[in-house]
């Protein structure tokens, strides 16, 4: 059995564990929010429509902020269409997904699940058909308290008490010629520079502002288009946004190498945020928000795009299934993001609700949990304190398209508080089991809590309405620990986790 091996030690530290790591996205897209979030009549449905058992499954989620409102969607979108009476709300064509939009759902709707769902927003702004105005405007309306025009139209509306959003992107993946709007990285860049010293205006250092990096790292732009926006938004932006969709292309090997793409995007992006500070001799960091990711089957759709004169209203689309493999893969770019903490400030997995996403309802029926589901709610629940920079040995496979692959990947968090340590481990391999050995020895008198693993003789197995419940986290059997070392054995195609207090 090939064997691996990591060394922990508390002293080694790459950052604290952040919440807002474990971020969604509600996009007005499909039928993430209609029948999603959102739909009155339903048995479960309070009296503002929203689902409860969908805001259940949120919350055991362990979902931190959720961006909206896109997404594509927000460059065509009129922010002051979903607010006030829904009787009086405009119905507007959606160019992005060739849909009709009713704006049932607006901005104090969202609000209002966010405060029932006990998550934060991350707002969106339309910097593709406005711009700078918009912004300020919904800005208004969301935070300032009262005796504005806008502030009092909020009260007006039913919501006394300002919302004080503080987290704000500064429009959406504007590289894209598939964005309405869509603008050259100077066009961007001045845009989104002005667009944030006026926000800064209003809402000062307390605002949190992410400006559009590239929407894939398959861009022909990628890395010039950071260059160029950050040169012009270094010293009024927080964060630059990073987006990257995965997807089993039939060699389960490449699909299992998601992991390192994904950890040399990360640093691909650091090293340009790193170039541009070095060019402004600036002494401010700006720091990465993951705020797109996940598995996307695109190159297979289950769901035709309308076209032509058919403008349906909340169609089913990018209704992805997920398999065991593709949850094994999520939990790897857990880990992945977890170990660049010092960089990845911020990250969203796309989306919520029926759209690519862990969460799946039927209209009128049930709502139930995706395979991906498990390790996010689990690594959202049990990652405390702080990350600890790991010492791994580990064999590798090789990948048709990216070459030699590490087997193991693994995560350690550690809470000196409570001094409980949650070890986040995947096996990349597709057909061999692999040993790991773990030296934690540094960390003192350790007993195992509970130790738990994903994986199934058929990795293609997905959940469905009908059973999405054959294949659960099952506890990790071949497991010993004595005198702070540890030894497992991980199945092929695995994600496990092992928390000791």
């Amino acid at each position: 059995m090939p064997a691996a091996k990591i060394t922990a030690n508390p002293a080694f530290v790459v950052g604290p564990v952040r919440r807002e790591t474990f971020g969604a996205f509600v996009e007005h897209l499909g039928r993430c929010v209609y029948t999603g979030i959102y739909e009155p009549g339903h048995r479960t449905a309070d009296d503002a429509g929203w689902r409860g058992d969908v805001i259940e499954l949120t919350r055991e989620l362990g979902v931190s902020t959720v961006r909206y409102p896109g997404g594509n969607f927000v460059s065509g979108y009129r922010w002051e269409d979903g607010i006030g009476p829904k009787g009086e709300r405009p119905v507007r064509l959606d160019l992005a997904w060739h849909t009709t939009e009713s704006n049932q759902v607006g901005l104090d709707d969202f609000m209002d699940w966010c405060a029932k769902a006990g998550v934060e927003a991350m707002m969106a702004i339309n910097l593709g058909t406005r711009g700078t105005q918009d912004a300020l405007d919904v800005l208004e309306y969301c935070n300032i308290a009262s005796g504005t025009a806008l502030s009092d139209l909020r009260r007006k509306n039913g919501s006394e008490e300002p919302y004080g959003v503080t987290f704000w992107c500064l429009g959406n993946e504007m590289d894209g010629p598939w964005q309405i709007g869509h603008k050259t990285a100077e066009e961007y860049g001045r845009l989104a520079a002005e667009t944030a010293r006026a926000m800064r205006m209003i809402g000062g250092d307390k605002l949190r502002l992410v400006a559009c990096g590239s929407s894939s790292s398959k861009m022909p732009t990628f890395g010039e288009w950071e260059r160029t926006v950050l040169t012009e938004t270094y010293e009024q932006v927080d964060y630059i946004s990073a987006h990257h969709y995965f997807e089993n292309l039939g060699i389960l090997e490449d699909h299992l190498a998601a992991g390192a793409v994904m950890d040399q995007f990360i640093n691909d992006i650091a090293a340009h945020i790193d170039h541009v500070k070095s060019v402004k001799k600036s002494a401010k960091d700006v720091h990465i928000s993951f705020d797109e990711w996940n598995i996307w089957h695109g190159s297979q759709p289950r769901n035709p795009a309308p076209t032509g004169t058919d403008w349906p209203e909340a169609p089913p689309l990018l209704e992805d299934l997920y398999t065991v493999a593709d949850a094994v893969v999520v939990g790897d770019l857990l880990i992945t993001l977890l170990n660049n903490t010092d960089r990845v400030h911020a990250a969203s997995l796309a989306q919520l609700v029926n759209v690519i996403a862990p969460i799946m309802t039927r209209p009128n029926g049930p709502a139930w949990k995706q395979t991906t589901f498990h390790p996010f709610a689990l690594t959202s629940a049990n990652a405390q304190g702080q990350v600890l920079q790991l010492a791994v040995e580990s064999p590798s496979f090789t990948s048709p398209q990216h070459g030699e692959v590490p087997s193991l990947s693994a995560v350690a968090t550690h809470d000196p508080e409570t001094g409980q340590l949650t070890i986040f481990a995947t096996n990349r391999n597709t057909t061999e089991r692999l040993r790991i050995s773990l030296d934690l020895t540094a960390l003192g008198s350790l007993e195992i809590d509970q130790a738990l693993t994903y994986s199934h003789h058929d990795p293609l197995w997905f959940a469905t309405e009908q059973d999405s419940s054959t294949v659960l986290p099952q506890p990790l059997q071949n497991i010993s620990h004595h005198d702070g070392h540890l030894v497992a054995e991980l199945d092929p195609i695995s994600w496990s986790m092992i928390t000791l207090g």
